[in-house]
């Protein structure tokens, strides 16, 4: 494989461009191994809340292995531990899980912990807060839980028109952290005309991992008649990873969860084809779309590369002081591949 910083130069060769950064973030990296090193000190079963990351085979192979998705913590028998996803919760699901006497382990990724963090400020300042993501996502879900009487979401910038505040003067966006970075900014300059003293949150919202794969994206894609992005349905920063690429000029784009969704027809007349992966999909299945490619003549990789990312976080602290009670305590969590095939 090689590497490159700029736009590879078109060839009549068959070749793959291999985004990079691409798959596993560090929140989803910390959120993942929380769940396997849960059901290796504690036993099975260990149950999480949701998803805990939004990738069917990083929950297939977790529930392999004991561990038991639920929807709410009433599902959980009282007393028994539960992991909260890396998407967050709302102080009611916290509250909830303590009257049934659970265990919890908070997995939520740092980086919505901080934009659950702003809320609270916000509405502490008395603050109307629009947050711009999507209604239902669990993190949307969590973060207005934070202040349900100061936020109110904001899910595109057609939404905008529909906006009603208490005090034009006193209002403050902040954001899901998986959206397109595009379309978040056209929200938010649309707002700022209808609210000019409209406040930014101190830092920005959309997290670096999802900013990332959209830049390795636009790398790439002016040079691809194909981009397949790997990702579930249900995947926010994996959904938008394909509308980034089409909008900076991939002639067509689809997202797969494995490489058995792949559709021979897409491959007519294509000669280079781009290949990334969202935020919680692990190299596993992307190394199956590149043996599926190389079978085809695609055998030629180059590897575009927009950024190196090193960020690791601490797991969970309630989990990080059992483990090290144990005398088995990693300080992060490691980059690695789930160890099995793809479902």
């Amino acid at each position: 494989m090689t590497s490159s910083t700029v736009s590879p130069t078109v060839t009549d060769t068959k070749r793959v461009l291999l985004a990079a950064p691409r798959g596993y973030c560090a929140g989803v990296d910390r959120a993942v191994v929380a769940v396997e090193k849960a059901l290796e000190h504690y036993g099975a079963p260990v149950y999480v809340r949701k998803e805990i990351v939004h990738n069917k085979h990083v929950v297939a192979t977790l529930s392999e292995r004991g561990a038991v998705f639920v929807d709410e913590t009433d599902q959980v028998p009282e007393g028994a531990r539960v992991v909260f996803s890396a998407h967050g919760v709302s102080p009611a699901v916290k509250a909830s899980a303590a009257e049934r006497n659970l265990d919890t382990i908070d997995a939520t990724c740092p980086l919505v912990t901080k934009v659950h963090k702003e809320a609270v400020r916000f509405a502490r300042d008395d603050f109307d807060i629009l947050l711009i993501g999507h209604e239902g996502h669990e993190e949307v879900e969590g973060t207005a839980g934070e202040a349900p009487d100061h936020v109110q979401v904001v899910n595109s910038p057609d939404a905008v028109d529909d906006v009603v505040v208490r005090d034009p003067e006193k209002v403050v966006w902040i954001s899901q952290t998986t959206l397109s970075v595009d379309e978040t900014m056209e929200t938010v300059r649309r707002l700022r005309e209808k609210f000019p003293t409209l406040q930014d949150p101190p830092s920005d919202d959309i997290c670096y991992a999802t900013q990332n794969r959209q830049v390795a994206v636009k790398k790439l894609a002016p040079d691809c008649d194909l981009v397949i992005v790997v990702g579930s349905a249900n995947s926010s920063n994996s959904v938008r990873l394909v509308e980034v690429a089409l909008e900076a000029g991939a002639r067509t784009s689809y997202r797969i969860d494995r490489a058995a969704e792949i559709d021979e027809a897409w491959f007519d007349g294509v000669r280079t084809v781009g290949v990334t992966s969202g935020a919680s999909v692990p190299e596993i299945l992307v190394d199956d779309v590149l043996r599926y490619l190389a079978d085809r003549g695609y055998d030629t990789v180059e590897e575009v590369r927009t950024a190196t990312e090193d960020l690791m976080f601490s797991l969970p602290r309630e989990l990080r002081t059992d483990l090290k009670a144990a005398g088995t305590a990693p300080q992060q969590g490691g980059r690695r591949s789930l160890s099995v095939d793809p479902i």
